[in-house]
């Protein structure tokens, strides 16, 4: 089956076929229909092989990230899978556990050179490393990153988001507020930057921040959140609120307080980030910072496309997507008056 089979059952000239198989947008919307029907009463499948080896592409898009099994980066690989799939692109998924010699490992291996482009979550690698790769191949990072103008770069506003989260404790009359997430051996930019956001809204409310109810974290998972609440709980004035900086800290954190006879709200108060699936039906549910993981996905197509159809040397570019908080039951209304319950 051929472009001239369906250009003549569809009334079309096969540049026209050409135009809608290839989704260009300049095609009249009832000339785009019957070709359209042609193409499905032809059951004709373009040879995207030979569609990219004639474009000097393989098709193929990289996505590497830190944990696979992380239910945010999981999501975001279902929505860039989906985002793909509207430009015929076919994603490949890594995982490097953040760790440099990984990550170095994959930007300067054999599959660097067989993808187009890639999205690229990095946690242990620096700039000069990152700049490096983006020289060779479209490269668009995710995340935050200590220095800028590396490569095309996708986040939320870090600070704003988190600065928005601890409002919502205070707001609701919290005074003695934790953060769960601090990952100082780390170069990835978004715990410091989260922070900064947790700070200023203290400051600005004339709550002084304490150290000690600052967190540090070895990994983002559940028992790492669990095991903070558990030292938080421990101080001689534990906190009332505590923002963590990923969902799973917070699930962990408000397993911690459960098992602690603690009651999410009322004695303490738990956000988290990222607005995962679970967080949706724990009990309580989970309030929490939800990116647009959507626009994340979509605009990061965006960036390599233009990359691989322009000039690839240009100016790297900084995108920030929207973000909202979405107020669940785990913050809820401030405690009664009186003592805390254990």
């Amino acid at each position: 089956m051929s472009l001239k089979d369906v250009a003549a059952v569809a009334g079309v000239s096969v540049r026209t076929v050409s135009n809608v198989v290839n989704r260009f947008p300049h095609v009249a919307p009832d000339t785009r229909a019957r070709v359209e029907k042609a193409l499905e009463q032809l059951n004709y499948r373009p040879n995207l092989a030979a569609r990219n080896l004639r474009r000097g592409r393989s098709g193929l898009i990289g996505l590497v990230v830190p944990e696979i099994d992380s239910p945010y980066f999981s999501e975001l690989a279902a929505h860039l899978v989906l985002a793909a799939e509207e430009r015929s692109w076919t994603v490949l998924v890594d995982q490097t556990g953040g760790d440099p010699a990984r990550e170095r490992a994959f930007l300067e291996g054999a599959a660097a050179g067989f993808v187009d482009g890639l999205v690229f979550s990095p946690w242990g690698l620096g700039a000069v490393d990152l700049r490096r790769s983006a020289e060779d191949i479209p490269l668009v990072l995710l995340g935050e990153r200590a220095n800028d103008g590396v490569a095309d770069h996708i986040a939320i506003d870090n600070v704003a988001a988190a600065r928005e989260a601890t409002d919502h404790v205070i707001a609701l009359g919290r005074r003695r507020i934790a953060a769960i997430g601090l990952q100082p051996h780390l170069t990835n930019e978004t715990a410091r930057l989260r922070l900064e956001g947790y700070r200023a809204s203290l400051a600005t409310a004339g709550h002084a921040w304490e150290e000690r109810l600052e967190v540090e974290v070895a990994a983002l998972h559940r028992a790492d959140g669990a095991a903070a609440m558990r030292a938080l709980l421990a101080l001689p004035a534990p906190p009332d609120a505590v923002f963590c900086f990923n969902d799973q800290l917070a699930l962990g954190a408000m397993r911690a307080a459960h098992d602690a006879g603690l009651d999410v709200p009322r004695d303490v108060a738990v956000v988290g980030f990222d607005d995962i699936e679970d967080g949706r039906y724990s009990r309580p549910s989970l309030t929490t910072i939800s990116p647009d993981k959507w626009a994340i996905a979509v605009r990061a197509l965006e960036l390599l496309g233009e990359r691989l159809d322009g000039d690839r040397s240009g100016s790297a570019r900084d995108v920030v997507v929207p973000h909202s908080l979405i107020v669940r039951e785990s913050s809820g209304q401030p405690r009664s008056r009186g003592s805390r319950t254990r």
